[in-house]
């Protein structure tokens, strides 16, 4: 099922459509509302080689492209629940839930990331390779426990 999925972004969404652009400037468009909020002048970029820079005035930005937008770990993540024994009517609402979650999770790293990048740029390379990562897999990975110890039901008698 991943392999599907990963063939059908990478090889279809990415390259016929715009579609990936098009979810990467809607992160952008949340982050930018997020940080109007936070009193933040922010600043974009059109999309250079799959790729576009999101940041904070004054600093040199972040680029957000298809790997950075999350896309592939809601389809890690909705495809475990999926394949996993379970309630068709639960396995609905959890993979609607869990890939808001996966969503927001993403939203605040990338924000983190800007602000890491107007403020000490020296530390950008390493919290988006490492601590994010981890942070964002961890999250990923609780929602599968979930699913597996409370919600698939797999470990419950059958019922006649």
């Amino acid at each position: 099922m991943y392999g599907s999925c990963y063939f059908l972004y990478e090889f279809i969404l990415k390259r016929l459509t715009k579609g990936d652009q098009l979810f990467v400037r809607q992160i952008i468009n949340l982050c930018t509302w997020i940080f109007d909020i936070m009193g933040y002048k922010t600043f974009a970029s059109k999309e250079v080689n799959d790729f576009q820079v999101f940041g904070i005035d004054g600093s040199n930005g972040v680029w957000i492209g298809g790997p950075c937008n999350g896309i592939t770990l809601m389809f890690l993540f909705a495809i475990f629940v999926i394949a996993y024994p379970g309630n068709v009517k639960n396995k609905l609402w959890y993979v609607s839930l869990g890939i808001l979650i996966v969503h927001t999770i993403n939203i605040i790293r990338i924000i983190a990331l800007a602000l890491i990048a107007k403020y000490d740029y020296t530390y950008l390379d390493f919290n988006h390779t490492y601590t994010f990562t981890f942070l964002a897999y961890s999250a990923v990975f609780g929602l599968w426990m979930i699913w597996v110890n409370k919600l698939s039901n797999i470990n419950k008698p059958f019922e006649n």
